[in-house]
């Protein structure tokens, strides 16, 4: 049965006339159709702006966090119904794993970030604060908010669910509503992901519109606290880059697009050796997995040319073992492309390849016959390696990208010449270096990183463990310059930080923890009879603060503690060696004076805090000698409710604790913030 499918528009699905029939991959049957009623963008920008903002902004970001979390669970406890759909789009399991749980993957990885990561409510100091003035009195510090705006995603085909949900999740993170607008080739698979989103009820009310075929007006909507990302083609980032009211509102616009991604085997990976077979396994699992189409995949492997030859036969008997066709077939591995509108592009551009210059090696001519029933009408290519024998003379396969199960082998004569090579792609989203040899890494990687977004190093010691080549990950950055789009995505909390706005802010201390929830040094402190490690979660205040009584630091201080720690070193111990230091003199050490000032603010009887586990920002800033005397101040720095509950059942918090340690001249002599759990009262 044809699916009729609809846009999900101010939290009501749209769309009972049929239109575009999109088609099955496989076998080429109608699988659904898009929808023929116009959206009325009007309405999905104001309902972002109005209820999605207002919606998004009554939580904080540990509470988006945990909903993301919540929406991975349940979409991966229905993912089979995502997986049956996405068989249509020629994936094979394999394929459909990396689009659908790896889409869910990245939620989960974004609600562990922000757990982790992110502030109880919705201010973000990026500090650290700095003084501005002599009497401490005037500082300044940056904050990360919401930009109250939203941000319209536009997605690729090859796909349609982690491409929503990895630009959705940070989104969603920062505050900022979504409109997301799929490739209508394989926008079903998007849109029953959407269904299932809705049928969750976790997201708040305008939190995530779906638009199923054109944009229409929607970028003449937006103005300057929205934000625009892009996933496709380079011609396509272009057009939109350039955009009238883009460019008039000032819209920060994100492209991330399909490059000429390349693979480098190094001198020392000669035939036999581990880093060679996998170079070999690299390149032919890149032009198989979703049949070649994602926008990492390997297009240009350049290696040495003494080594062409083996690596262009260990290449052909590895792609003449792949079995492709309807993914439903038992042996298959892989699929079809995506649409008949793909495999006709796909073949006009490796016809251009060999017409700029590049010569087949294995292709169509080599026993291709995809297997399974109707196939014939399928969207199926032939995985095909060319070969540019003096590429840097041929510019065709530094120019056109074959968008399919196409790379091209490339020979250097030295390793200036394999770093031009990967240079003639102008800018890609990643490039791999295969090699054992660190000295050639260090060489390589300073020089191609420079034209790419990320680089991974293969050898036989990370392989067990890698990703591969083609893979993004959530915690790392995702993007490259020039052809590749000039954007960046993922990156953990770095991708929050671009649906925020940034801004400078100034005033007295006390006016700075004001803003940013966050005691900031110089501002009102708040001084009680109650010890702070006394107060739990709930009833901490933040600036709330102690001064501790005194020590006078001994010298049987310093030896216990020497004895103790095992640690002898001479400016400690020896005082003549000690006396021809900067310092002048023996000085006690700096672990000891940590350690000091933990007994001078601890409260002993149990209580809330339950648990110490981390120090940030540790300096020793000046020395403490034989005879010095040293007092702590703590103080409550920042609260964050991670809204979790330890083995028993309570419900517990994180205090940052800031710490300073003074001599008897009121000196600073140690500086760090101590990081605790905290017992909730309730």
């Amino acid at each position: 049965m044809t699916m009729q499918l609809q846009s999900y528009i101010a939290g009501r699905w749209v769309g009972r006339e049929a239109a575009q029939t999109l088609r099955s991959a496989i076998n080429g049957q109608p699988v659904a159709t898009t929808h023929a009623e116009a959206i009325d963008f009007a309405e999905a920008v104001h309902h972002a702006r109005t209820v999605g903002v207002a919606n998004l902004l009554k939580l904080d970001f540990q509470q988006r966090a945990a909903i993301l979390k919540a929406l991975a669970k349940y979409l991966n406890e229905r993912k089979e119904q995502l997986y049956a759909v996405s068989a249509h789009t020629g994936a094979t399991r394999a394929d459909s794993w990396i689009d659908i749980e790896g889409g869910t993957g990245t939620l989960f990885a974004y609600a562990s970030s922000g757990s982790n990561e992110l502030p109880s409510g919705n201010v973000w100091h990026e500090g650290p604060a700095l003084s501005l003035g002599k009497q401490g009195q005037f500082a300044g510090t940056h904050i990360l908010v919401p930009r109250r705006g939203l941000a319209v995603h536009i997605n690729a085909f090859n796909f349609p669910i982690w491409g929503l949900l990895e630009k959705f999740a940070p989104s969603f993170l920062a505050g900022m509503p979504c409109i997301g607008k799929p490739a209508s080739a394989t926008s079903y698979l998007t849109e029953a992901a959407m269904r299932l989103i809705a049928e969750s009820g976790l997201l708040p009310e305008g939190a995530l519109q779906l638009v199923i075929g054109s944009t229409g007006d929607l970028l003449d909507r937006l103005d300057g606290r929205d934000v625009v990302t892009f996933t496709g083609s380079a011609d396509t980032a272009a057009k939109l880059r350039v955009h009238r009211n883009v460019i008039a509102k000032s819209i920060p616009f994100n492209a991330e697009a399909d490059s000429l991604n390349c693979a480098i085997l190094a001198p020392d990976a000669v035939p036999g050796s581990p880093e060679f077979d996998l170079f070999v396994k690299e390149v032919a699992r890149e032009m198989t997995v979703k049949a070649g189409q994602k926008c990492t995949a390997i297009r240009r492997a350049i290696v040495p040319r003494a080594h062409l030859d083996a690596v262009a036969m260990a290449l052909r008997e590895r792609l003449a073992k792949v079995v492709v066709g309807d993914p439903a077939v038992d042996g298959v591995k892989m699929g079809a492309l995506a649409s008949a509108d793909q495999q006709r592009d796909v073949a006009e551009r490796v016809a251009a390849l060999i017409e700029g210059g590049a010569r087949p090696v294995f292709g169509a001519s080599d026993g291709f016959a995809p297997r399974g029933e109707g196939v014939a009408e399928g969207a199926f290519f032939a995985p095909t390696l060319l070969l540019a024998e003096r590429a840097l003379h041929t510019p065709a396969v530094h120019e056109l990208e074959a968008f399919g199960p196409v790379s091209t082998l490339m020979p250097y004569d030295d390793l200036d010449e394999a770093v031009a090579l990967a240079a003639m792609g102008q800018g890609s989203l990643v490039g791999s270096l295969v090699t054992h040899d660190p000295a050639v890494a260090a060489r390589v990687v300073p020089e191609v990183a420079a034209l790419h977004g990320r680089i991974l190093v293969l050898d036989r010691d990370a392989a067990p463990e890698s990703t591969g080549h083609g893979s993004p990950l959530p915690m790392l950055k995702h993007g490259g310059p020039g052809r590749a789009g000039g954007g960046e995505e993922l990156g953990g909390t770095r991708a929050v930080k671009h649906y925020l706005q940034r801004a400078a802010l100034q005033g007295s201390p006390t006016m700075l923890s004001a803003v940013t929830g966050e005691y900031v040094r110089g501002a009102a402190r708040i001084e009680t009879e109650v010890h702070p490690f006394r107060r739990h979660f709930e009833e901490l205040q933040i600036g709330e603060s102690l001064l501790t009584h005194r020590r006078t630091v001994s010298e049987a201080d310093i030896v216990n503690f020497g004895g103790i720690s095992g640690d002898y070193f001479y400016m400690h111990f020896d005082a003549i060696a000690a006396k021809d230091t900067a310092f002048g003199q023996r000085i006690a050490h700096g672990y000891f004076v940590l350690s000091a000032a933990a007994g001078l603010f601890v409260s002993p009887a149990p209580g809330p805090v339950l648990a110490n586990y981390g120090l940030d920002t540790l300096r020793f800033v000046k020395p403490v000698a034989i005879g010095d005397t040293i007092q702590a101040r703590l103080t409550a720095k920042r609260k964050i409710d991670r809204m979790k509950v330890d083995a028993q059942g309570r419900g517990q918090g994180v205090v940052a604790w800031d710490v300073e340690v003074t001599n008897q001249a009121g000196d600073l002599v140690a500086s760090y913030d101590i990081l605790t759990l905290v017992a909730k009262k309730g």
